[in-house]
């Protein structure tokens, strides 16, 4: 891999954790606006939509979808996934911190679990299989 390869890895893992993180973040405090929502109907979900906060919220997570698309089009899943666990533990501050959430001892710990995780997969290679001859890079 490149250096070049290796920046854009950096820059859309990034983009990944930070998109779903603030995406889902915003999302939970909208939805705490709207209330609770259980209807065979899409009309509620559709009238949720224009909370500014569930908005904000699905619309970061459509940039994390199309960013997470990208990265795995040349990063391997088996890097992509456990390297962008890293948003579980953003997730987990970021509910403490500003949704004020109780996040208890037993959810530290697993999350101290998925730091040492991920600090073990950041060290190995972005990719690991060759990409057939026919396939766009």
């Amino acid at each position: 891999m490149t250096e070049e390869q290796h920046k854009k890895t950096r820059i859309f893992t990034v983009i990944v954790v930070l998109s779903n993180v603030l995406g889902n973040s915003f999302l939970s405090r909208g939805m705490r606006g709207v209330g609770e929502l259980l209807s065979l109907s899409p009309l509620p979900y559709i009238q949720a939509l224009f909370n500014p906060w569930v908005a904000l919220g699905a619309s970061l997570l459509v940039l994390w979808l199309l960013s997470h698309m990208a990265l795995l089009s040349w990063a391997d899943l088996s890097y992509v996934l456990p390297v962008t666990a890293i948003g579980y533990v953003l997730v987990a501050l970021t509910a403490r911190v500003f949704l004020h959430e109780h996040v208890s001892p037993w959810r530290w710990a697993g999350i101290g679990l998925i730091v040492a995780g991920v600090m073990l997969v950041s060290r190995t290679a972005a990719i690991t299989t060759a990409k057939p001859s026919g396939d766009a890079a």
